[in-house]
């Protein structure tokens, strides 16, 4: 009886559309990714995004369906508020990203509109460590909404060329 409810339990989680976030369903069009201009972080969220995907980071432009050329990307850390001996209570992270897509056959996609993250933490001042944990993990997420978000516009980009 076990084997047979979780046949089902499978069938019905394959049937409904489930899947894990970020699963390769925004890559599907693009196979090989060339990544020009980009910082270290953001090759590293390429690469965790791409992980759980059939898409990969390519090292020559000729061999991608997609390339993303990135034009500027800026990354800001503010002091939000602070407490009462001065120091820094809440931190604002902006993240900014300017940057092309171009197809196979050096097609241009689209100029892209940037990109702008925000996100705001709390600053405990009692527990230091972690919160510098906190920040890297955040930062780490930027980087990979950004990544997805690139990869979400280039799919729509195709999507209504084809059109």
């Amino acid at each position: 009886m076990k084997k047979l409810f979780i046949i089902f339990l499978a069938c019905w989680l394959s049937a409904c559309g489930y899947h894990l976030r970020g699963a390769g369903h925004t890559t599907a069009k693009f196979k090989k990714i060339y990544l020009e201009g980009a910082s270290g972080p953001l090759r590293d969220g390429f690469d965790e995004v791409l992980k759980l995907s059939s898409a990969r980071l390519v090292k020559k432009a000729k061999e991608a369906d997609l390339q993303v050329k990135v034009v500027e990307e800026k990354f800001k850390r503010r002091t939000v508020s602070l407490n009462f001996s001065g120091r820094s209570n809440e931190f604002e992270l902006g993240y900014h990203l300017d940057f092309q897509l171009v197809g196979a056959g050096n097609a241009q996609l689209s100029a892209g509109k940037p990109i702008q993250i925000i996100r705001e933490y709390f600053n405990d001042q009692q527990d230091i460590l972690a919160k510098n944990n906190e920040e890297r993990v955040i930062v780490r997420e930027m980087y990979q909404q950004a990544v997805r978000t690139i990869l979400e516009r280039a799919k729509t980009q195709v999507q209504a060329s084809a059109k």
